[in-house]
């Protein structure tokens, strides 16, 4: 049985296009200078939510929510950005780009209640993610 969305899922979903960026995620090993850097620049606001073993800081331009911020998992990693595109299926899109000479860096894994994630590398080398709603 499923429960209600909340406004912001309800919202989200509204907004939720396949095949277009529908998040945006920024690793760094310093969140909070980050979130200081962009809001002074682009007047974007910040609500840190605690998860397991991290906080995970989104990212609000107005109302519309639209991204995060959070520490890297690995040492190491350099800061970036990361961009998801929404897609219908996971499995179909990672086989189309596979096929297209993509490699998978992070295997399809669940993100709580908003559905699943994937990281690809294209064949230049840059990377994406891709979101497939629940």
């Amino acid at each position: 049985m499923s429960t209600p969305e909340t406004s912001s899922e309800a919202a989200a979903s509204q907004r939720y296009t396949p095949n277009s960026i529908v998040w945006n995620e920024l690793i760094t090993p310093d969140p909070a200078a980050a979130v200081k850097f962009y809001g002074g620049l682009f007047g974007w606001t910040a609500e840190t939510m605690p998860m397991p073993g991290m906080n995970y800081t989104q990212l609000k331009h107005g109302s519309e929510t639209f991204g995060g911020v959070m520490a890297p998992k690995q040492p190491g990693t350099p800061p970036n950005w990361m961009h998801y595109v929404g897609v219908t299926s996971l499995e179909e899109t990672i086989s189309k780009a596979t096929a297209r000479g993509a490699k998978v860096c992070m295997p399809p894994m669940e993100i709580g209640d908003t559905g699943r994630i994937a990281v690809l590398q294209d064949p230049q080398g840059a990377f994406f993610g891709l979101h497939q709603m629940k």
